[in-house]
């Protein structure tokens, strides 16, 4: 069930109390706060749309031939190369991106030309364009008080741009603050255990971001808890429904996006305790810009708008599927399913230890395996164990 916005439960301490003992963590809200400076950070989806949207309408794509481009000094500051481009009088500047897409376009390390002084560096570039057998490219310049190259790209490339991931959002986020039931995330609380919705949104909260290069987008709803069932201890299973997407109009990452249900989101946005984690992706191929308008952009409307109904009776169905009773049941369950003797002795007592009882039911078993992945130093151990226990929980549904 969903339960109504409360401010203060009854022991009046603030938000929802959560066990995120169980389900997965997934680190990569917490890699992108981590990485961003105060000025890839926004308040809101309105501030975030403006700035990405500016960008946009002051940029122009064309497709021109790798040997028409020339290499230059920039007239202002000779230690920097500019560029040449068919039908444009003054030189553009290119970014430290659309450099090194113009050096893989022609086989020549970026680094290496990085460190040389920029004579040298823009001879070897020249030489590598006009060596080059003769191709298109597709052009990004940008004009905002100068002239500059975003991205050079191949001439099929589909580009998606970053304000449209964002308007996508704003469809059932409004500004992301508060305003419709999505949000960026409040906060755990790990003296209390308690994910506290109601937290001021500020550069360092904040899960709106933009760079240069790309957009990465994070919001909850987390004023309104799904109840799954109930904890050892007779508390509630709290979760809250989340997604994160991405996008890079220049060509640095696919457009990607990821939906959940999540227990918690702490101070430096790791999400806690995720369950029925489900991701997309859409390279910007020639064919992008359709597949984001009849894929991408629905799925997201429809999580946002579907009920929790399938995920709470998923959840109950797999407390309820007991397929172990004793020791020899549990073992031989855990080794037919590809996992070593060592492996399935840890997933017993990790259950043990964290539902107070050896696992039976196949949710016992999903979040034995899922304890184990975060154990796991190495991502693609940790995400192939997932990727069990996922498995598994989606076989009884």
């Amino acid at each position: 069930m969903t339960h109504p916005t409360q401010a203060a439960p009854a022991d009046h301490a603030p938000g929802y109390k959560v066990d995120i003992s169980r389900g997965q963590r997934i680190g990569r809200a917490s890699s992108e706060w981590f990485s961003r400076p105060d000025d890839e950070r926004f308040l809101s989806l309105d501030e975030l749309y403006a700035a990405v949207r500016r960008r946009a309408e002051a940029a122009s794509t064309r497709t021109v031939e790798t040997k028409a481009i020339r290499v230059v000094a920039a007239a202002d500051e000779p230690d920097r190369l500019s560029l040449l481009l068919p039908d444009r009088e003054a030189p553009v500047a290119s970014t430290h991106w659309s450099f090194g897409q113009l050096c893989s376009l022609v086989g020549a390390p970026s680094g290496y030309l990085r460190q040389l002084p920029a004579a040298l560096a823009g001879i070897n570039m020249q030489h590598g364009l006009l060596a080059h057998r003769g191709e298109l490219v597709k052009t990004l310049e940008t004009s905002d008080g100068r002239t500059e190259l975003r991205a050079v790209t191949g001439p099929d490339y589909g580009r998606i741009w970053d304000h449209e991931l964002v308007a996508a959002v704003m469809k059932i986020a409004g500004n992301g603050t508060g305003d419709t039931r999505w949000k960026v995330p409040g906060l755990l609380d790990w003296a209390t255990m308690r994910h506290n919705p109601f937290v001021e949104v500020t550069k360092g909260t904040t899960t709106l971001y933009a760079s240069d290069r790309d957009v990465f987008l994070f919001l909850v709803d987390d004023a309104n808890p799904i109840e799954a069932g109930r904890l050892p201890n007779g508390d509630p299973d709290l979760f809250f429904r989340g997604f994160y997407c991405w996008n890079s109009e220049v060509g640095s990452k696919t457009l990607g996006m990821a939906t959940f249900y999540l227990r918690a989101v702490c101070m430096n946005r790791n999400i806690w305790g995720a369950e029925s984690f489900e991701e997309i992706s859409i390279r910007h191929s020639k064919f992008a810009a359709g597949r984001f308008a009849q894929e991408a952009a629905p799925a997201l409307e429809r999580f946002a708008a579907s009920s929790a109904g399938s995920f709470v009776n998923g959840i109950k169905a797999s407390r309820a599927a007991i397929v172990a009773r004793t020791d020899e049941d549990r073992q031989s369950f855990l080794r037919k399913r590809g996992f070593s003797k060592g492996e399935s002795e840890r997933i017993i007592r990790s259950v043990l230890k964290e539902e107070g009882h050896p696992p039976a039911s196949i949710f016992d078993f999903v979040q034995g395996i899922t304890a184990l992945a975060r154990e796991r130093p190495h991502q693609d151990a940790r995400l192939d164990l997932e990727a069990k226990g996922a498995r598994l929980l989606a076989s009884v549904h």
